[in-house]
């Protein structure tokens, strides 16, 4: 690459801006996440048998499973949070910088 649009690019406020954004969002969907399954450890450390309860009288199923699966879930949905993202207000900065870095 060449050292003058490489200077341009990193010296555009809009550059700034696209790295401050998606270095924020990363760790917020980290930290989100960090917590998500690491309180589900905890919950399963420290009170087993809150998640061994039946989901009904009679049920053969468990709080955990349903739990279980929506931390599954909840990692597709931040994930989809963050593509949702990239797609539109990231994508965006980044053809602007692109644009304002030829001319």
């Amino acid at each position: 690459m060449n050292e003058d649009i490489l200077k341009k690019v990193q010296s555009n406020p809009k550059f700034k801006e696209l790295v401050r954004k998606k270095t924020r969002l990363g760790w917020q969907l980290t930290l989100a996440m960090l917590v998500i399954y690491y309180g589900f450890i905890l919950v399963l450390a420290f009170s087993p048998a809150t998640l061994g309860h039946p989901i009904s009288a009679g049920a053969t199923m468990t709080v955990g499973i349903p739990i279980g699966v929506l931390i599954i879930v909840s990692a597709f949905v931040l994930t989809g949070i963050y593509v949702r993202r990239a797609n539109t207000e990231f994508d965006l900065l980044n053809q602007q910088i692109v644009e304002e870095s030829k001319q």
